[in-house]
């Protein structure tokens, strides 16, 4: 018997569209470590312009243990990325798809203030 407000056909197509627990455990972390102040705040600082770490210390006015230790965390999660000219690390976001979930996000939370 069909149920009147799910059809079995759509039940059964969002069940196959829903992503499997590895998949959703690394959504999960994601948002975790998106869901973090001060990581939030290194992020927009790299989302504005790739920086050394005394460049986002300086920016961000933390201590550079602080910002090492988010800029692991966040390297770990794929979000940011570093490259090294001379004895320099410079940090970025990791790709056009960080850059594009922090615009829209970005974008999002300026509608709701509006």
């Amino acid at each position: 018997m069909e149920n009147p407000v799910a059809p079995t056909a759509l039940v059964t197509a969002v069940q196959e569209a829903i992503p499997d627990d590895a998949v959703l455990a690394h959504i999960t972390t994601l948002f975790k470590v998106l869901g973090d102040k001060t990581r939030a705040r290194i992020l927009y600082a790299l989302y504005e312009s790739e920086l050394s770490v005394s460049g986002i210390v300086a920016v961000l006015d933390m201590s550079q243990s602080s910002v090492s230790h988010q800029l692991q965390t966040l390297k770990q999660a794929g979000l940011v990325k570093n490259r090294r000219a001379g004895k320099m690390i410079y940090y970025s976001l990791a790709d056009h798809h960080v850059i594009s979930i922090f615009s829209q996000v970005i974008q999002h939370v300026n509608e709701d203030q509006n």
